[in-house]
């Protein structure tokens, strides 16, 4: 175990154990999960036929995995944590993707409002819904020939018991800052939230009781929009982050809570979990060098060096001429130095981090810090 490793186990254990006590039930036997590429375990490359490209993947899988990361995202350190298998992406189509613990129905560049012809993904929250409606049908229709497929899908009670997570809403606000004001973004949170809520309730039409909804981050504090939308000082803040972006994330995570407040209330035998990714975030970016990080802005994995080491023309692991020069973008050294992976998503370390945070219980609403509800099964 290196140096950098202990660091992050010993982060874990200071922010963990101590909230351990006695277990309630989270003994979810499948989880579906509903996002974007801050959980896409592989659902866009396989759905639009193309492949992610090293060095992604580098750390943990060692090969490109579906994910935009070095490494593990956030949703898998939680699997781990909940004993269960990483999720298979449901368009995965070779490998023999077993569904018997849950699904991925997750696609990067996914937002919560219907696709148009230039969004990066057509796999808006509604057709995933879709998606996972047709999923459930199929796996029921299956299992009703025999139990041949009975270790590919999920028993029909895990319909029911499962936990139904989302990450969703980054992409909404972020794509918009390109050809709305600020005042205009704002004034459509309410009709996006209208699209995510009739999502909720679709699912649980079909009988879903248990959510996990995860707020959107600091939007301001990603590399991409600082090197875009920063350059006038005067519209940073004092982290270096796009005041705008940050000041929209921050309305949208208020009407979300409300929703899901309202949602609570609403399906009183259910349980909904708000999770505030924003603080979480914004904490580490605030506190990088305390928890083992040395940038928090500059990707690691870029071209163009600092102070973003970022260039819209070319990606993390592409090759292409620019400038007159034929260009490949390798990622840095150290990637665990890094909170910013490619410009727009984090590193591996990064998300356990957040992982870590996420798993006291100390920023969920309901909270559940007093009694941890499961003991910690994560594989650092």
């Amino acid at each position: 175990m290196d140096a950098k490793t202990s660091i992050f186990q010993i982060v874990t254990l200071i922010y963990i154990l101590p909230c351990i006590a006695d277990t309630i039930n989270f003994d979810y036997p499948a989880v579906f999960n509903f996002g974007d590429s801050n959980s896409d375990t592989g659902d866009l490359a396989a759905g639009l036929g193309f492949l992610i490209d090293p060095p992604n993947g580098q750390n943990y899988f060692k090969t490109p995995s579906g994910r935009y990361c070095d490494g593990r995202l956030i949703v898998d350190f939680l699997m781990d944590a909940m004993d269960l298998p990483f999720l298979n992406p449901y368009l995965e189509s070779l490998g023999l993707p077993n569904f018997r613990r849950g699904c991925n129905f997750a696609a990067a560049g996914s937002k919560i409002l219907p696709a148009t012809a230039s969004s990066v993904s057509p796999f808006s929250i509604g057709i995933q819904v879709n998606q996972f409606l047709r999923f459930k049908a199929r796996a029921l229709e299956l299992a009703a020939k025999g139990k041949k497929f009975d270790k590919y899908l999920p028993a029909e009670d895990y319909f029911g018991k499962g936990l139904y997570m989302f990450d969703i809403g980054q992409n909404d606000l972020a794509g918009a800052f390109y050809s709305q004001t600020f005042d205009q973004i704002v004034a459509s949170i309410p009709n996006i939230l209208v699209e995510f809520e009739n999502g909720i309730k679709r699912l649980y039409d079909q009988g879903a009781r248990n959510f996990w909804i995860h707020n959107t981050g600091p939007l301001g504090c990603i590399t991409q929009n600082v090197a875009k939308f920063g350059t006038d000082p005067s519209k940073l803040d004092e982290l270096g982050c796009v005041s705008g972006h940050n000041q929209a994330a921050k309305l949208f995570n208020l009407q979300l809570h409300a929703l899901c407040t309202k949602l609570q209330g609403q399906y009183a035998d259910s349980n909904v979990t708000y999770v505030d990714i924003y603080t979480i975030k914004s904490n580490l970016i605030a506190n990088y060098s305390r928890y083992g990080f040395e940038q928090p802005i500059m990707a690691c994995c870029g071209y163009g060096g600092p102070p973003f080491n970022y260039d819209t023309r070319i990606g993390c692991g592409q090759t292409k001429v620019v400038n007159g020069s034929t260009v490949t973008v390798k990622a840095c050294n150290d990637s665990t130095e890094y909170v910013n992976w490619d410009g727009i998503h984090y590193t591996e370390a990064a998300n356990q981090y957040v992982s870590s945070q996420i798993l006291t219980g100390k920023y969920s609403d309901p909270p559940f810090s007093d009694k941890m509800p499961f003991l910690l099964g994560i594989k650092f």
